[in-house]
């Protein structure tokens, strides 16, 4: 396993703040070996509720959890929402930060809960996979060949550092299945399984493109209130991102639907069949599925106030929009040796009033391209200790 020194040191913090964590993001994206940096599983101050002794000792949980001292750690909280009402008097009891450490595979529920009955004394942090810049410091520097690897198996700790192609091929394949079959049910999302992973399949040719739900409607022969219920799921499963539009007072007509985007792309080459880098190279969808790479790590590394992309019917398009502070910047991701500048970009830096606009590429240099227009490998987005 990685270390993944910030979301550590982003825990640390939140716990001595707040009286309680929740870290929430899919299953296996690594959110159990986090708490095990603060608690060790075999503490009795450590419930896995998926554990059946674990599950027994909370059976009665007033009584389980009233005596314990120190810190808690409760795993896949999601499957007792009766525990956030206790949860709350417990805090209240005491203004003594990092309490407890509630980790929950992604679920509206869980958020709901958190959120209702924990408002003010939990702080939430999601954990997804890995990303480039925890893969980069592991290895002690950037490589062609690690992000290579990143974008062919994503970021799942088991499908990156899965021993071949091969192997992290399997797990990821069934993993989408697992999350279909075993985990939608679980957090009480009642879809047939077959449906929704043919739908899920189905959503790996609009990646990265404006949704429209007519065609995979007609295509699997429900209603588009159905497809958009699938979709939702998925997007509330942080499986899928659906990237807003964002509307400026221009006077054009513009483009009002979201993009739809896999947040992992090994999830997404699993879908496709795609086992091998030169595979996914040769594929008819490659400069999609690096896009939409590119823009999850973008967006993890920067961490803006607000992303959105934004199209106009008259073919004037952007990226990716983000606010940072009283920044608005631009973003255009393309996959080529040299990018040029575009009509489209021209227009963007003027209609949105862009303070900088940068052309992300999979190349080696920096440079500049126009004014407020700057051609930037992916690399050039991590942090100096990643790239030293």
């Amino acid at each position: 396993m990685l270390t993944r020194t910030d979301l550590e040191l982003s825990i640390q913090k939140a716990l001595g703040r707040a009286r309680g964590v929740v870290l929430s993001g899919p299953r296996q994206s690594g959110k159990s070996t986090l708490a095990q940096k603060f608690l060790d599983r075999q503490s009795p101050n450590y419930f896995d509720l998926e554990y059946p002794p674990h599950a027994q000792r909370l059976k009665n949980p007033a009584q389980a959890l009233e005596s314990l001292a120190g810190l808690v750690v409760i795993d896949e909280v999601q499957l007792r929402p009766g525990l956030f009402p206790l949860l709350r008097v417990l805090m209240d009891r005491s203004n003594r930060p990092g309490q407890f450490l509630l980790l929950g595979s992604a679920s509206p529920k869980l958020l709901q809960q958190a959120g209702e009955s924990l408002l003010g004394r939990v702080e939430t942090i999601d954990v997804a996979g890995f990303d480039l810049e925890e893969v980069s410091a592991s290895g002690g520097s950037f490589t062609d060949d690690v992000a290579n690897r990143l974008w062919l198996r994503g970021g799942f700790p088991r499908a990156y550092l899965a021993a071949s192609d091969e192997d992290s091929l399997v797990w990821r394949s069934q993993a989408a299945a697992d999350h279909v079959r075993q985990d939608l049910p679980q957090l009480g999302i009642n879809i047939a399984a077959p449906a929704m992973l043919r739908f899920w399949a189905m959503l790996a040719h609009y990646h990265g493109q404006i949704w429209s739900a007519a065609p995979p409607a007609q295509s699997m022969g429900v209603s588009e209130p159905t497809i958009r219920r699938y979709l939702d799921t998925l997007t509330q499963t942080l499986m899928i991102r659906q990237l807003q539009p964002w509307h400026e007072n221009l006077g054009k007509r513009q483009v009002k639907a979201p993009k739809i985007y896999f947040r992992d792309t090994g999830l997404l080459h699993a879908l496709m069949g795609l086992q091998t880098l030169p595979q996914l190279l040769a594929h008819p969808q490659s400069g999609a599925s690096w896009e939409g790479f590119a823009l999850e790590q973008v967006l993890r590394l920067a961490r803006p106030d607000q992303a959105w992309f934004w199209a106009t019917h008259q073919g004037a398009e952007l990226d990716l929009l983000m606010f940072k502070g009283s920044q608005r910047i631009g973003v255009e991701f393309k996959r080529a040796d040299a990018p040029r500048v575009t009509t489209s970009m021209r227009i963007a830096m003027n209609d949105l009033k862009l303070d900088a606009l940068y052309v992300v590429y999979p190349g080696l240099h920096r440079y500049p391209l126009a004014e407020r227009i700057e051609a930037v490998p992916l690399w050039a987005m991590l942090p100096a200790r990643a790239l030293s």
